[in-house]
């Protein structure tokens, strides 16, 4: 079995954001960048598997700048196999879509019995990756899954999705399958220290031809901006009768009601 764990590198919650100098993203000055939470329960997910079937390859893949090759390492030490990089130029902006269409070209012909996603990125938060791969691949797939489970032969893997009001989606799928992963589904581990000195060493796989892009991009980024502060509140002065007046004729100014 031959897994696949598409990992994302986001800013750490706690970074101060400025604007980049297109006014299209914001910039890397001062931003700690890590592994995205959410793709730390796909990767867990992966590693439990192959807890039970000691046969099993892992593969962590990311794309992005020159330093997504640090999250690539994470996965490393956290114990996947092989790690890949697919690189793209700086502040290059790929949309869900093309970013989907990277993957997949990677994957097509590598044999992989599963891939697995977070969720979601904890940046973007759009979930339309995963779905996007395993459609491109023409792969069954599976979206906010909690429980799994593969067959004795390999052949099949069933699933638990998670639904609104508590309820669950029991699925049976053929391998190859995608799934994406909900975070809470198990507990990542600490990486062990023979691993991160392997990391450290190990040759990542380093792509830098991108898959050609279809005519007319799915999506353009046009502008990145910080929201407007809100307005400054009025306080209301005099006594109880006095701001109950004040309030009447604001309410007036400003709308039709009254």
């Amino acid at each position: 079995m031959k897994i696949l764990v598409c990992v994302k590198q986001v800013p750490e919650r706690e970074s101060r954001f400025l604007l980049d100098a297109s006014g299209k993203g914001y910039s890397d000055q001062g931003i700690n960048f890590v592994l995205n939470p959410y793709d730390e329960y796909a990767l867990e997910e992966a590693l439990l598997i192959k807890d039970k079937l000691p046969e099993t390859e892992v593969t962590a893949l990311s794309l992005g700048p020159a330093r997504t090759e640090k999250t690539v390492r994470r996965a490393l030490e956290l114990g996947a196999d092989c790690g890949a990089c697919i690189l793209t130029p700086e502040n290059y902006y790929l949309g869900p879509g093309e970013t989907a269409l990277q993957i997949a070209g990677f994957a097509r012909e590598r044999g992989f019995g599963l891939l697995f996603f977070g969720i979601m990125s904890e940046d973007y938060m759009r979930g339309q990756t995963g779905p996007m791969v395993a459609a491109l691949l023409q792969l069954p797939f599976a979206t906010a899954v909690v429980a799994e489970n593969i067959s004795s032969d390999l052949s099949r893997i069933t699933v638990e999705r998670e639904l609104e009001a508590g309820l669950r989606e029991v699925v049976e799928l053929p391998l190859p399958a995608a799934l994406t992963i909900q975070s809470g589904i198990n507990r990542p581990r600490y990486p062990r220290l023979t691993d991160k000195l392997r990391a450290r060493e190990q040759k990542l796989e380093i792509i830098t031809n991108l898959e050609p892009l279809p005519p007319g991009r799915c999506a353009e980024l046009l502008r990145a901006f910080f929201p407007p502060p809100s307005p400054a509140g009025t306080f209301l002065a005099g006594n109880l009768e006095e701001q109950a007046e004040t309030l009447i004729r604001i309410i007036r100014e400003r709308t039709d009601v009254l």
